[in-house]
């Protein structure tokens, strides 16, 4: 149950660090050191703050390869947060180039469980 709420923890940040994006995005549309444009900046600063603290969370936690190989779901994020937000399409291959990063992920993680047996 511990392992299973450090990769929810770990998914969970992910999920923060990739709405860093949506807010420069929204900074992007902002005339140049307005209060929106300061705003959404803030935020992204913040949302930086609380990742880089969930991060070396997470680090002592698990591997670090583990870990980092897991920031590759921010696409997966991102992917969703433009279609919720922005209205982006989806296409064919961007669903294609989604289900091939979350088969590394899921490919990545199965071979350190096969490592892990090896070893016991």
């Amino acid at each position: 149950m511990k392992d299973a709420m450090i990769w929810i923890g770990l998914h969970a940040l992910l999920a923060v660090y990739s709405l860093t994006s949506v807010f420069s995005k929204l900074a992007s549309a902002q005339e140049f050191l307005s209060v929106p444009f300061c705003l959404y900046y803030g935020a992204v600063i913040v949302l930086l703050g609380v990742y880089a603290v969930g991060w070396q969370q997470v680090i002592k936690r698990l591997p670090l390869t583990a870990a980092y190989a897991n920031k590759a779901v921010t696409v997966v994020w991102g992917f969703i947060y433009g279609i919720l937000f922005f209205k982006e399409a989806v296409t064919p291959m961007k669903v294609i180039g989604l289900l091939t990063v979350v088969a590394g992920v899921v490919l990545f993680a199965l071979s350190d469980d096969e490592k892990e047996g090896e070893h016991e």
